[in-house]
């Protein structure tokens, strides 16, 4: 309930946000679409409640040198900002540009333009990588502290999660050799859980989508495939470029190798975006036939709908680390698996 309730909040602020209103404070239409592309895509601001948020830090570098300022300057992308050394445009709520003297985008300038500010979602994966740290950082002292003693507190909490990636992922399909890449899978699987929570906790406005952006799962699969080849054996890459085939078939083979190479962690990265933006796009669609109908008779029916949906997406959270770790600890293990 408490979810449905924070959530029905936050498309009723953006169904005010997105009403341009005139003299006489007439109403647009209401259009679900633009509010949940709102809410799955990154911002140079945090959104709170209502017509609240959080300005984040802006961090241009141009050819003429760093700019850093908030984003409360660009108020909303209904202003723009004039800086030290060329006037800023935040168009969309999304993309800076450079403004020319005479009002227009400066497309030459803004061509030079690079943007390193700390938008919504880069601010949630700082947060989650704090939280993280202080969790583990607090289990690992527990842990000295009581060697040999039976787990405690929050130790008692994480020690089954961590025994479930060691002796259901990693060992099984690693082998012999799986304490070497236990740091690595536990990293991923925590991070991947802990952000898929952030993104669901009816507490925590206008919670960040980090992973439903399909950059941070791109770097994740990227990761996942530096690990996986700098540590393949001989046999692994004789496989793939001296596959067991007669020597007339290699022009085929070897190139659907490596493109094999490619596509299992292109597999990650798109299975993890999909299944966690659809969940947001399903829940915020389900509130919104409350508002696209204007009928409170309709309410009950969505809520029901939307509360099935967010248990569902509490598993889906668990779900989707399990199989990014899992399919994972399976490419390392077929990577430094031996000939037998």
């Amino acid at each position: 309930t408490a979810s449905v309730t924070a959530s029905a909040s936050e498309v009723a602020a953006n169904t005010e946000a997105t009403a341009d209103s005139d003299e006489s404070h007439a109403e647009e239409k209401f259009e679900p679409t633009t509010m949940i592309m709102e809410h799955i895509a990154d911002a140079h601001d945090w959104h709170l409640w209502g017509h609240t948020s959080l300005p984040l830090p802006v961090i241009l570098y141009t050819d003429k040198g760093m700019e850093v300022f908030l984003s409360s300057q660009f108020h909303h992308g209904e202003h723009d900002y004039t800086g030290k050394h060329y006037t800023y445009r935040l168009v969309d709520k999304k993309k800076i540009n450079i403004v020319a003297a005479d009002g227009s985008i400066d497309e030459a300038a803004t061509k030079n333009l690079w943007d390193f500010s700390i938008t919504k979602n880069v601010a949630s994966m700082f947060l989650s990588v704090i939280v993280l740290l202080i969790i583990f950082i607090s289990v690992a002292r527990a842990y000295k502290k009581r060697e040999g003693k039976a787990p405690k507190g929050l130790q008692s909490f994480l020690e089954p999660l961590i025994l479930f990636v060691r002796d259901d992922i990693a060992r099984p399909n690693i082998g012999h050799r799986y304490a070497e890449f236990m740091p690595f899978l536990l990293t991923i699987f925590f991070f991947i859980w802990f952000n898929n929570l952030l993104g669901l906790i009816p507490i925590f406005p206008g919670a960040a989508n980090v992973t439903g952006n399909i950059a941070v799962t791109f770097v994740l699969a990227f990761i996942v495939l530096i690990v996986v080849n700098i540590n393949g054996n001989k046999y692994y890459w004789k496989h793939i470029l001296t596959p067991d085939v007669p020597w007339w078939l290699y022009p085929i083979m070897i190139p659907v190798e490596l493109v094999g190479v490619i596509s299992k962690p292109f597999a990650l990265m798109i299975r993890l975006f999909a299944n966690i933006t659809a969940g947001h796009i399903i829940i915020l669609s389900l509130i919104s036939l409350i508002f696209v109908f204007q009928s409170l008779a309709i309410a009950p029916v969505s809520i029901a709908f939307v509360l099935f949906m967010n248990v569902l997406e509490l598993l889906v959270a668990a779900l989707q680390a399990f199989i990014f770790t899992l399919l994972t600890a399976l490419f390392i293990g077929m990577a430094i698996e031996e000939h037998h």
